[in-house]
């Protein structure tokens, strides 16, 4: 890579630590901190966040009749989600070890601590799970596929690429295939050591 998009890269990475510190910073005015990777409130916020309940027959009976009737079609995307997340784990499981790919760690992108909210009602905590299994699992299997890239593909397109993934930014630049068999002899020489 070039002495510039390195350096460009870790000015980056500086601003993402910045960023996550100061989310940290506005965490830690909301007063709550973590017991065993679970979020713990002070009592007075916990009360005030049980005041702030919609209760769940209100929160249905007042619900607009389009939300009432798309629920179904959003829930039925359990179905392709769950497949989606069968057939890529399998996939992984088989593959990334025949190339020497370091697997992906499922449980690191599966988060479901919304559910402990005391503001939430049941219906809200049962959308809140499944946004957190949809979302999680979409970026479990973005950061299988991108490890795949990593590895069989190694190149940047000619064209500008939205919402590339981190490896991405060490991808060989289109059309130097000096660079590119340089890469791929690294991958499998550093597949070979496994």
């Amino acid at each position: 890579m070039g002495e510039k998009i390195d350096e460009l890269t870790g000015r980056i990475q500086e601003l993402e630590s910045e960023l996550e510190a100061e989310i940290a910073r506005q965490g830690a005015a909301l007063r709550f901190g973590l017991d065993q990777g679970r979020a713990v409130f002070e009592e007075e916020v916990l009360r005030r966040h049980r005041e702030l309940q919609t209760r769940l027959l209100r929160y249905i009976v007042h619900a607009r009749p389009l939300v009432v009737v798309t629920a179904p079609v959003i829930y039925a995307l359990i179905v392709p989600l769950v497949l989606l997340d069968i057939c890529v784990s399998l996939y992984q499981a088989v593959c990334f070890p025949a190339y020497g790919i370091e697997k992906v760690k499922r449980r690191d992108y599966m988060i479901f601590d919304r559910g402990h909210l005391a503001y939430l009602n049941a219906l809200e905590k049962l959308n809140c799970a499944y946004c957190s299994y949809a979302n999680g699992l979409i970026a479990y299997v973005r950061e299988i596929a991108a490890r795949t890239e990593a590895h069989w593909c190694p190149i940047k397109h000619a064209k500008k690429a939205i919402g590339a993934h981190e490896k991405y930014r060490n991808f060989v630049p289109f059309g130097d295939a000096d660079a590119y068999r340089r890469r791929i002899t690294e991958l499998e020489q550093a597949a070979r050591k496994k």
